[in-house]
């Protein structure tokens, strides 16, 4: 069943989710501040956006204008509502088509940033899919695989545009190899543990159409502390800004 939440740690900002489909997560948060935005930026694009958090997380972030686009009609349903509701209509565009497709027919709309929370899962046979088609296509590479987010990117980006991205660690290999070979050059790299002693299970990367080799690899960021509690760095991410 649908229903209007607070944005996770914006008290200021609603969000329309239905557990039936798939509910944002702290990935999304952690890639909208991670992603680097510069004062230059005019136009950024957010691939696979859902009920459009990271839109709406980057709007506190910027004045750029900023493109979500959904492929999921349902989904994308309640991310117009989201933005609609935050009245941020006149910042924040979603649109309701595939990325390849979309790419294929905006070959000169340039973006400066493009932001993805992408499926994680390669889509195999053997893959253990969920029953629901809207998570199905959420987490495993259904619509979206790995290649086709790097080829749409280098399309869309201006030159020295900046796409970045959260996954999981075991794909990083995957995710430095296609993008080299789409010109896109890794620049920044950060790796999220759940508590100190645990393996990391999400990263965050960023990449420049372009750029010049040579990569930053940020501080490890541990999501819970001893007690369970969401460490100092992840409540920074969590509060308004």
């Amino acid at each position: 069943m649908k229903k209007i939440n607070y944005l996770l740690g914006y008290k200021d900002m609603h969000i329309v989710q239905d557990p039936e489909m798939f509910k944002f997560s702290l990935d999304s948060v952690l890639l909208a501040n991670f992603v680097t935005i510069n004062m230059t930026s005019r136009n950024i694009l957010d691939i696979g956006t859902g009920n459009a958090p990271i839109p709406l997380i980057l709007s506190r972030r910027t004045h750029a204008y900023i493109t979500g686009i959904e492929i999921q009609k349902e989904v994308y349903d309640m991310a117009v509502e989201s933005v609609n509701i935050n009245n941020l209509s006149n910042q924040v565009n979603i649109i309701n088509d595939d990325i390849n497709v979309y790419a294929k027919n905006n070959t000169t709309k340039k973006y400066d940033v493009i932001t993805c929370n992408p499926p994680f899962f390669k889509s195999t046979d053997q893959s253990n899919k969920n029953i629901s088609s809207y998570k199905t296509i959420a987490r495993h590479e259904v619509c979206l695989t790995l290649e086709d987010l790097m080829k749409v990117s280098k399309t869309l980006l201006k030159t020295n545009g900046t796409l970045a991205i959260v996954h999981r660690p075991e794909r990083l290999v995957d995710i430095i190899t296609l993008m080299r070979h789409n010109n896109i050059e890794p620049k920044k790299i950060q790796f999220v543990y759940p508590k100190q002693g645990q393996p990391a299970n999400i990263l965050l990367i960023e990449g420049t159409l372009n750029g010049k080799a040579g990569i930053k690899v940020l501080n490890p960021l541990m999501v819970y502390d001893d007690n369970g509690e969401y460490t100092a760095e992840i409540k920074s991410c969590l509060e308004a800004k």
